[in-house]
């Protein structure tokens, strides 16, 4: 790159006519690029791949000007830096999206069946997927575009399926009927962590089955208890001893049931009477119960959220609330309704289409936990694999301790379909292990499920899955013995020099809202398929909240498009506004004024840089030192090797608002306001003027490559007009070498 006309930079910086030009640039020139290089040590980042659900928000635009920082500065550090870009399918999320797509048009999926469904499904992927790789370029991500991934790629769907046949051939994939979250929306199961809690006021019925039991008890439920089989009581309270173990007859509004009375240690004695109706078959916390004191499980709902004949043949066919107001008014006929109170209760919903969730008997696949769990524990608890901030560490081995089997069936046409085939039986009865077939080519007369394994089965191969391929590989490690170990054995065929070379990656940056969904998940199943922890460190970035304080909502109107503030300020001031909050924070609050200074002080760089590029006379090059000739030139220059050293550290430790405030302080204070004004009077001097124009080159030059990780479009605008020899975004990260010649200075 030769050296550039001065005085070329124009009046203003206005980032519309500058940043789509730049990234253009570094893109045709490949930049972006990471390729196996024995020479370099290797830097890879994944991106938490988005939803091919609609346009990032502004989580996603934090979370990727924190990873576009760390490869940034990693890159110019002499990493061989991997941005490794991708979407995911989303199952249950973009077929929801798609659903209510066709609805509009008076369709439904069944209309369409599922081969048209499916068709649709991909067409909304590719419309929404260029929007977002779209975004992300817009902001600045330097990702490697030549490895685009997406999670029902051909070579990622048979990582999957050979990652399913590993656990079901160790025995730890089975199918069982448990009770499981069942959406009667979307008509499939969902995990725990796909349910949210929405508070509520409610009503608090407290009743008695019939005349002659003898405890009351207090549910927002009363239709459920057409499924009770037990009573449970805390063993403490004094007010039920007389009751445990005991098994009483009921006729509960003409359904003949045998209750009995069980204690439990986790029943709360204040909350309601103090006596909990157990129904097996619908409460996940019932089940358990049920499991400890040999219960019988009736299910009384149906996957549409209907009555079933089993619950009573009385209310059969009726949904849910419907039934719970015929039960009620009986319960007051017959004279067993005490009373009623408003309470403040969680409704759990679907948290795609916010329907009422119904946990009900459900048969479905699930992956074991037990072995899994014990070395993504250890990873954490010794400290191989550390969180950032620690506190999330906790939070991580507490949900992995008691971590229930996983249910990785899902009752949905989008997705990877399960690689099992099943025997064609007409009595389903006849069902066991021999009737199942996994992997490919099955025997003649198996058909293959119609479930979907759930997004997250996939999606915690990402690390993996990106990396094995049948076409890429690389002749310049060839002849090196491989370093894959239990992978090759698991993913036969589809090893490349890519998974040797850029796996385990380094960091992974994410939300705490899927430390359960995807981070713990990665990392057993990393350990499990590779024999390695599929990254060293994790950052969990805050949460964006409104100003006020709330989780910010598209639907009320609360949401932040990245894109407007971009189209508003420039991608720079976004970044730069992001990273300013990143002090260690749980939750920020969004304030566009914090975006409004950042615009401000890219201005404030593109005017200094106007005043040195004005005053360097016949200075064309960017030094590499500077001799400080007065106190002045001391002072800053010392201040700088500050900054380098502060930055640096502040990176590494993920605090980027501490390293964005350094800059920003030192830049407009201490060298502008202070410096520069120095500067005026040194340039001056005949003694003083080809020193201070070098110093001020220079100073300039690190802090563009200090600044360029944070606000890289301005950076690299105005340092191509300062007779570098190489673009920024590949150029040297700064060190501190300040030489002081003048000790009596």
């Amino acid at each position: 790159m030769k050296n550039q006309i001065k005085n070329k930079l124009a009046k203003k910086y206005i980032p519309k006519q500058v940043e789509s030009e730049i990234y253009s640039f570094w893109e045709r020139n490949g930049y972006f690029k990471a390729d196996v290089n024995p020479a370099k040590k290797p830097f890879t980042v994944m991106i938490p791949p988005p939803n091919v659900t609609g346009s990032l928000h502004i989580g996603h635009a934090l979370n990727n000007t924190v990873i576009d920082i760390l490869i940034r500065w990693k890159r110019m550090r002499g990493y061989e830096a991997l941005y490794q870009p991708g979407t995911d399918h989303a199952g249950i999320a973009t077929q929801n999206k798609v659903e209510q797509k066709i609805a509009k048009e008076g369709k439904s999926r069944f209309d369409l069946g599922r081969e048209k469904f499916e068709q649709e499904v991909w067409k909304w992927k590719e419309r929404y997927q260029k929007r977002i790789i779209g975004q992300l370029k817009s902001l600045g991500c330097s990702c490697d575009w030549s490895r685009d991934r997406f999670t029902l790629d051909p070579n990622y769907s048979q990582a999957v399926r050979m990652a399913f046949e590993h656990y079901y051939q160790k025995g730890w994939i089975y199918q069982g009927s448990r009770v499981v979250n069942w959406c009667p929306r979307c008509a499939t199961s969902i995990s725990d962590i796909e349910v949210n809690h929405l508070e509520q006021k409610a009503k608090l019925y407290y009743f008695r089955y019939d005349e002659k039991f003898p405890i009351t008890i207090a549910t927002t439920r009363p239709e459920t208890k057409l499924g009770d089989t037990a009573v449970a009581v805390n063993p403490e309270d004094k007010r039920f001893h007389k009751y445990l173990g005991k098994t009483f007859a009921i006729n509960f509004l003409g359904v003949k049931r045998k209750i009995k009375i069980v204690a439990d240690e986790k029943i709360d004695m204040k909350f309601g009477s103090g006596a909990l109706g157990v129904t097996p078959a619908h409460s996940l916390t019932d089940e358990k119960i049920a499991k400890e004191n040999k219960l019988k499980s009736i299910q009384v709902i149906d996957e549409s959220g209907r009555i079933t004949k089993e619950g009573s043949p009385t209310f059969a066919g009726l949904k849910v609330l419907a039934a719970r107001e015929k039960i009620v008014r009986q319960l007051k006929e017959n004279g067993l309704l005490e009373k009623t109170e408003i309470i403040n209760n969680n409704l759990a919903v679907c948290d795609r289409c916010h329907t009422p969730v119904e946990p009900l008997p459900s048969l479905q696949w699930f992956l074991k936990m037990s072995e899994l769990a014990k070395p993504a524990i250890s990873a954490v608890k010794n400290e191989e694999i550390k969180f950032h901030p620690k506190r999330w560490k906790k939070v991580y081995l507490r949900w992995l301790k008691k971590a229930d089997d996983w249910c990785i069936s899902r009752q949905l046409w989008w997705g990877h379909k399960l690689p099992i085939w099943q025997l064609k039986v007409k009595d389903k009865k006849a069902k066991n292990k021999n009737n199942f077939y996994v992997g490919e080519n099955p025997p003649t007369g198996y058909i293959q499920s119609e479930d979907v394994l759930d997004t997250w089965f996939s999606s915690a191969l990402w690390p993996i899955a990106v990396f094995l391929t049948k076409n890429r590989s690389s002749s310049k490690i060839k002849n090196q013995k491989s370093k894959s170990g239990e992978a090759e054995k698991i993913f036969t065929g589809l090893v490349s020099e890519d998974l040797n070379y850029f796996y385990p990656t380094q960091i992974l940056s994410t939300a705490r809202d899927i430390i359960f969904l995807w981070v713990a998940r990665m990392i057993f199943s990393g350990i499990e398929l590779t024999g390695k922890n599929p990254f060293s460190d994790i950052f969990i970035h805050p949460t964006v909240l409104t100003e006020e304080g709330k989780r910010m909502s598209k639907s009320l109107g609360t949401g932040i498009d990245p894109a407007d503030l971009i189209e508003k300020y420039g991608a720079d001031a976004l970044r730069f506004g992001i990273a300013w909050h990143l002090t260690g924070l749980q939750d920020i609050r969004f304030k566009e004024d914090t975006i409004i200074t950042a615009r401000n002080f890219c201005n404030k760089i593109w005017n200094a840089s106007r005043f040195v590029d004005m005053n360097l006379g016949n200075v064309n090059k960017i030094p590499d030192q500077v001799q400080p000739k007065t106190p002045s030139d001391e002072k800053i220059l010392k201040q700088l090797d500050e900054v380098i050293l502060y930055t640096n550290r502040k990176i590494k430790n993920y605090k980027f608002g501490h390293a964005a405030q350094k800059l920003y302080h030192f830049f407009w204070h201490q060298f502008c306001d202070s410096y520069l004004e120095e500067s005026k009077k040194q340039l001056q001097d005949i003694k003083l003027k080809v020193s201070t124009q070098k110093i001020l080159l220079y100073i300039l030059s690190v802090c563009l490559r200090l600044l360029h990780p944070f606000i890289p479009f301005v950076t690299e605008e105005i340092w191509q007009k300062l007779g570098a020899e190489k673009p920024l975004i590949i150029s040297e990260w700064p060190k501190t070498k300040v030489k002081t010649e003048n000790p009596k200075s």
